[in-house]
């Protein structure tokens, strides 16, 4: 048998994918599961985007296009930019790419050498970590729990930042905890950056449009328009358009990084799918009037979740401001035992014990690097969720 890449041995499967497989088969299996795990909204796509998919495909759009996307997609992704965001961007600045996970990929690639750092606030989305370990630098983690909101502090950052330092990757509202930085707390981390020239910044503003109150999103370059050659906005059609599967991520930088990202993509995937790419320009030029109405809904669900998972024996719930997940803590559960006999040394075997147990799939805080939590997807039925939250409530009370 040959031998596999000894990269291989730097990283780990996705802890969430591994979750919603888990349920899935024990669904198949015949049981009664609730899966709480996948990062996904349950909306169907809106039909304005799915009529422009269709209709790319009745005009004969399927064809080879530019490695890193159509000068359409990339216009509109520029007029999204200054319209959300207060930033110019040129299409040479921006990058197209399959899903928002290929287009920080590529940026890693295409700049990390070995020894390089890459400063990351825990809790985290599970693949950056191992997206740095895959390009050959080294993660260093910041941790930020709840007696801060789940957000780092500028000196936490600035102790943090090495002259081996090469990116701050930074995410608002945050997968996996749904906190979000305001504009003062976000300007106390770009003041930090700017004393630190060598350092690039990759923002993840995936969830920049699922908002909650009176929360405003804002993103670093325009909280700090020094940092703007410096900084890579990245950003995606997934979650707020409901394009989970259409697999259409997009990033606006300096040109050189751009290029090189292009150079990555062009020798791996090549151009994302040509239907997807005209989905996406009738996402981002079309109609955002469903955005509030889903978000009606996300925080409704938010409520319920938040409400019902605070009256559970030992859990602790914050009140995110935005995305569709909230990361409860179960201090009080560790150390208990359950009905089965397993006994919660930590969130892993709770997960593991609560599935077993109830039925109810959620994703270890383990995973996304602060302990001893796990995280709820909110995106699914009302209904479900209240359930869900009723097992892990009967769960807890049981905890002996």
């Amino acid at each position: 048998m040959t031998s596999l890449s000894k990269t291989l041995s730097r990283v780990k499967p996705s802890p969430t994918i591994a979750v919603s497989t888990m349920a899935r088969e024990l669904k198949e299996a015949g049981r009664d599961v609730i899966g709480l795990g996948a990062g996904e909204p349950d909306f169907d796509t809106p039909e304005n985007i799915r009529e422009a998919g269709k209709r790319a495909i009745d005009e004969g759009k399927t064809r080879y296009t530019a490695p890193d996307g159509i000068p359409e997609l990339k216009q509109a992704i520029c007029a999204k930019m200054k319209r959300d965001n207060n930033l110019d961007y040129a299409p040479a600045q921006v990058s197209v790419g399959t899903g928002g996970k290929q287009i920080l990929y590529n940026a890693l690639m295409a700049t990390l050498n070995p020894g390089d750092e890459v400063v990351i606030p825990a809790p985290y989305w599970v693949s950056y970590p191992d997206m740095v370990l895959l390009a050959g630098g080294e993660p260093v983690f910041i941790e930020a729990g709840m007696d801060t909101a789940y957000k780092i502090t500028a000196d936490q950052l600035d102790a943090a930042i090495t002259p081996k330092t090469k990116w701050f990757i930074f995410n608002s509202p945050s997968n996996p905890t749904g906190a979000g930085y305001s504009w003062d707390e976000l300007k106390a981390l770009t003041d930090v950056l700017l004393r630190h020239p060598h350092v690039m910044i990759m923002t993840d503003d995936m969830y920049e449009h699922l908002v909650f109150d009176d929360f405003k999103f804002c993103t670093p370059a325009e909280v700090e328009p020094k940092l703007y050659d410096r900084t890579l906005t990245c950003n995606g059609v997934s979650k707020a358009y409901a394009m989970t599967g259409w697999r259409i991520g997009y990033a606006a930088g300096p040109e050189y990084l751009i290029a090189a990202m292009r150079m990555i993509q062009s020798q791996s995937t090549s151009n994302p799918c040509s239907i997807s790419q005209w989905a996406a320009v009738e996402a981002l030029n079309g109609t955002q009037d469903f955005i509030p109405k889903h978000n009606e809904i996300f925080q409704r669900r938010r409520d319920l979740v938040v409400g019902m998972l605070n009256d559970a024996d030992g859990i602790v719930c914050p009140l995110p401001e935005g995305a569709f997940y909230v990361y409860p803590s179960i201090a009080g559960c560790i150390g208990k035992t359950a009905p089965s006999g397993t006994k919660i040394t930590d969130d892993e075997v709770f997960a593991t014990a609560l599935l077993e147990d109830k039925g109810v799939a959620v994703v270890f805080g383990a995973a996304f690097g602060l302990s001893p939590n796990f995280r709820v997807s909110y995106a699914t039925s009302d209904e479900a969720l209240r359930e869900a939250c009723t097992r892990i409530q009967d769960f807890c009370k049981n905890l002996t």
